[in-house]
């Protein structure tokens, strides 16, 4: 959530950044409904002084005993409009509220401007997109051929988009998720967290896909809880309404969790196989850094995701957003995109983002500043380390064999019991 005197001060900013988000909202009205509501509330401080002062005079009538009727009758008075005026306080300060949540983050002005996202620079690129020598198959075709994925199954029990892992399958899902975890933790120096998969609504407001994203969430009507789209959302939220010592930061938290969306509006597109599911595994990185600090954070933990596919050998590129493919909550985000020969695309299978202030004001994460001896917002990082679903798409893909076994990423293999190769 951005600052509203922040917004008072650069107006022009707000609005040049909601205008390179592709969005409309009203910044004139919500700063004129900012400006009504610092004269009413500066009304009812004031006569709440009244009052104060009204109450102070009868207790010293009181005790000189005499009359005190006509103070009674004006602190009645005082009372009833202060009543009457903080009811619009109130009002005007939800109808405040109601617009800043809608606000998305300002962009950093490193981010390019740009409509969608073929304004994305591509910054980085690794290893050497390379097609087999032999006809390529999609990791459908080899996952069905190997039986280590079923799809029909997966669509009984639970519908389209979803999938079941088997045998070696499963196996290699599982040894992808300890992988990174004792990469991230053992090397990167992250603490593991194993956090619930459902969260109440404050959770989801405090990182930002409510209230924007509610229509793609899995929500439990009966409780308002909702099913965690990433770990991003449990993690960040273990200090809401938190003073951090300063002296903790910074601090790095990994977890692997199931991942729930429900895509909404995406049906048809890209939707075969693994390459839009609506449950999925991921290990997500959370950093809560100190401000002065946060953008050399940030290239840090582009590198810990990066490390992955260097270990698994899979050729990849890394994807500066343009303001018009950011996030709602992040300033600034990078996507790394692993080569998939098989369906022959560029598959996301990691976003880095720095939200800056954005989500530690929305969910109340402090730290006490020791240069200014003041309290003040710390920045949230987060990035997939990685995740699964696409990164076993370009596995299955980029390792495939003429005979359509697939060969075991050699960091891997350890954790496949030495296992070298997937077979009929």
């Amino acid at each position: 959530m951005l600052d509203i005197k922040f917004i008072r001060e650069n107006p022009a900013a707000v609005k040049s950044a909601i205008k390179n988000r592709n969005l409309r909202i009203d910044i004139e009205e919500l700063l004129e409904l900012d400006s009504a509501w610092r004269q009413i509330n500066a009304r009812s401080e004031e006569l709440k002084h009244q009052r104060n002062k009204a109450s102070e005079e009868m207790a010293q009538l009181v005790q000189q005993k005499a009359d005190i009727s006509e103070k009674r009758n004006t602190l009645k008075e005082l009372s009833q409009k202060i009543k009457e005026i903080d009811v619009e306080v109130a009002e005007k300060k939800e109808k405040i509220d109601k617009i800043l949540i809608n606000i998305p983050n300002i962009p950093h002005n490193s981010v390019p401007v740009g409509p969608d996202a073929a304004a994305n620079k591509v910054v980085k690129t690794w290893g050497e997109p390379k097609k087999p020598e032999f006809p390529a198959k999609n990791h459908i075709e080899l996952s069905e051929f190997l039986r280590i994925i079923d799809f029909a199954r997966a669509t009984k029990i639970s519908g389209a988009n979803f999938v079941v892992f088997m045998g070696m399958g499963a196996l290699l899902e599982r040894a992808l998720i300890n992988m990174m975890l004792g990469l991230h933790t053992k090397k990167h120096g992250y603490l593991e967290v194993s956090p619930p998969f459902i969260v109440n609504r404050a959770s989801m407001i405090g990182t930002g896909q409510l209230p924007k994203m509610e229509e793609d969430m899995y929500k439990t009507s009966m409780d308002d809880f909702f099913l965690i789209p990433t770990a991003e959302v449990p993690v960040t939220n273990l200090h809401r309404d938190e003073i951090i010592a300063e002296e903790n930061l910074p601090i790095y938290y990994t977890a692997y969790t199931p991942c729930f969306r429900r895509e909404a509006g995406s049906y048809g597109k890209d939707t075969r196989g693994l390459l839009r599911v609506h449950q999925f595994d991921k290990v997500e990185l959370v950093k809560f850094v100190h401000p002065s600090s946060s953008y050399e954070e940030h290239e840090k933990l582009l590198v810990d995701a990066e490390e992955v596919l260097q270990l698994l050998k899979l050729p990849y590129r890394v994807v500066l957003l343009s303001t018009g493919d950011l996030s709602f909550a992040a300033a600034k985000c990078y996507d790394i995109e692993a080569w998939a020969p098989g369906v022959e695309k560029w598959l996301e299978v990691s976003s880095c983002s720095n939200f800056e202030d954005f989500q530690a004001r929305r969910a109340n994460i402090r730290f006490k500043d020791s240069k200014t001896n003041k309290i003040a917002h710390l920045h949230t990082l987060n990035g997939s380390g990685i995740a699964l679903a696409r990164t076993v798409i370009a596995i299955i893909e980029n390792y495939q064999q003429k005979d359509s076994s697939i060969l075991i990423p050699e960091a891997l293999r350890p954790y496949m019991g030495g296992a070298e190769r997937i077979a009929p």
